[in-house]
C-alpha cells in the first residue's frame, strides 16, 4: 500500500495482513500525548488510507494532551487549535472504511476521544479511560466526546463521567458498553486483528454502506429518513459485482471472492 512509504513522526503504520493497516501512536516517551504534528498526521494518514479498500485498526494506548501552553492562547489560537484537532478526528471517524480502536493503557482527555472516534473499541484488562479536561479547568465536551460518549453509554453515564473526570477501568468500561471487548494485553491485537479479518472477509462495498448507515442513522431524526437510507444503499449494493458473486458462492458451497467493484 503506497500510504505505508511515508514516513511519520508521531505514527507507525503497518500493513498487519492484506487489507488491514495497523496505526499505532507513536511517542512512547511522552506516553503518546497528543500535539498539534500528531494531530496533522493523523489526519493525513486517515484522508491517505481512506482511498484504499479494506479495514483499518487503530492500535494504541492514549494520554491526555500536554496543555501547558493552552493558558497562554488567545481566544483565536486556541480555536485554532481545537479546529485543528477537530479535523483529525473528523477524518479519522469519517473513514469510509471500518475503524477499530484497540486501547492498551491510558485514554485520556484527548485520547478518549480519539477511542470514540473509532468503529468498535477493543481494550487490554490495563487501560482506562477518562474524560480528563475538566481536571484541568477545561470542558469534557471536547473533540466530540459529548455527542459520542452519550450515544454510547446514555446520557446519565456519560455526565457522571463528564463531571467527575474519574477513571474507568476495563471492566466496567464493557459493562457500561464504552468498550466491545476486554482482552489480556498480549491478547489484544490478535484479537482485534482476528475481528479486522473477519471484516474484510466481507464484500467492501457492503461493509462501507454498512457503515454509512449506521453513523448516518444516529444523526437522523425520524425512522422513516432511516428506512431511505437503507434503500438506497440496498439497491446501490444490488449493481454490484460482490452480490452476484456471493449469490453464486452460496450456491456453489465456495467462499465468495470480493473485489469491490
Amino acid at each position: 500500500m503506497k500510504s505505508l512509504d511515508t514516513e511519520y513522526e508521531t505514527l507507525a503504520l503497518d500493513e498487519a495482513t492484506p487489507g488491514v493497516v495497523m496505526v499505532t501512536l507513536n511517542r512512547p516517551d511522552r506516553y503518546n500525548a497528543m500535539t498539534n504534528v500528531m494531530f496533522d498526521e493523523l489526519e493525513r494518514v486517515a484522508v491517505a488510507l481512506d482511498h484504499e479498500h479494506g479495514c483499518r485498526v487503530f492500535c494504541s494506548g492514549y494520554d491526555l494532551a500536554d496543555a501547558d501552553e493552552l493558558p497562554g492562547l488567545g481566544a483565536l489560537g486556541m480555536l485554532d487549535q481545537q479546529e485543528r484537532a477537530a479535523r483529525a478526528l473528523l477524518a479519522v471517524r469519517g473513514m469510509r472504511v471500518p475503524v477499530i480502536a484497540a486501547v492498551n493503557g491510558a485514554a485520556a482527555g484527548g485520547g478518549l476521544s480519539l477511542a470514540l472516534a473509532a468503529d468498535i473499541r477493543f481494550a487490554s484488562t490495563s487501560a482506562k479511560f477518562n474524560a480528563a479536561f475538566v481536571r484541568i479547568g477545561l470542558s469534557a465536551g471536547d473533540l466530540g466526546a459529548s455527542w459520542l460518549l452519550t450515544r454510547l453509554i446514555g446520557p446519565a453515564r456519560a455526565s457522571e463521567i463528564c463531571f467527575t473526570g474519574r477513571m474507568v477501568a476495563a471492566d466496567e468500561a464493557l459493562a457500561i458498553g464504552l468498550v466491545n471487548r476486554v482482552s489480556e494485553p498480549d491478547r489484544l491485537l490478535d484479537d482485534v486483528l482476528a475481528l479486522a479479518g473477519a471484516i474484510v472477509a466481507n464484500s467492501p462495498g457492503g461493509v462501507q454502506l454498512s457503515k454509512r448507515a449506521l453513523q448516518a442513522n444516529l444523526e437522523i431524526s425520524s425512522y422513516a429518513a432511516a428506512l431511505e437510507l437503507e434503500n438506497r444503499g440496498q439497491a446501490l449494493l444490488t449493481r454490484s459485482a460482490d452480490m452476484p458473486e456471493a449469490l453464486a458462492a452460496f450456491k456453489e458451497k465456495r467462499p465468495a471472492v470480493f473485489t469491490g467493484a
